[in-house]
């Protein structure tokens, strides 16, 4: 069986593996210049702020120049197109949970009072109409996404 001494051990390894990279890094620091040293651990944020450059012709976007619209782009990304697709086609199984949950009140209700049956199913047959239109919706919308530029 393993005692506390084979858990204080592997820690004291683990310190000593962590305090040896830690003297590689500050070697390499030091070796540095500080400029150099400071753009790699700046972000990129900051960067600008420590060695500013001047820009002073324009760039202009080839791509943002000659576009019209409803002219395809150059590259189609097709993987967006899926993932976006498969995102709102989640929304199908959200309108069939509800029609789960319709047809589970309508049992629970016809079970409290059989008198209402005829009404209850109406009512039921509405939201299903209501669920199922959505889904329709959703899947339409799924399509424009896959089909989309």
């Amino acid at each position: 069986s393993r005692g506390s001494s084979y858990c204080f051990v592997c820690f004291q390894r683990k310190l000593l593996h962590t305090m040896a990279l830690l003297k590689q890094a500050v070697r390499a620091a030091n070796a540095m210049t500080p400029a150099g040293f400071l753009r790699t651990l700046a972000p990129a944020a900051c960067r600008t702020l420590t060695a500013p450059a001047v820009r002073t012709e324009k760039i202009a976007s080839p791509v943002l120049a000659n576009t019209v619209l409803g002219e395809p782009m150059g590259k189609r990304n097709a993987g967006v197109s899926v993932l976006g697709c498969a995102i709102a086609m989640v929304a199908v199984g959200g309108c069939a949970q509800g029609i789960g949950q319709l047809f589970a009140a309508l049992v629970v209700g016809m079970a409290r009072n059989p008198s209402m049956k005829e009404d209850l199913f109406t009512y039921t047959l509405i939201g299903m109409g209501f669920l199922e239109f959505l889904a329709i919706v959703v899947i339409l919308i799924a399509g424009l996404l896959l089909y989309s530029e």
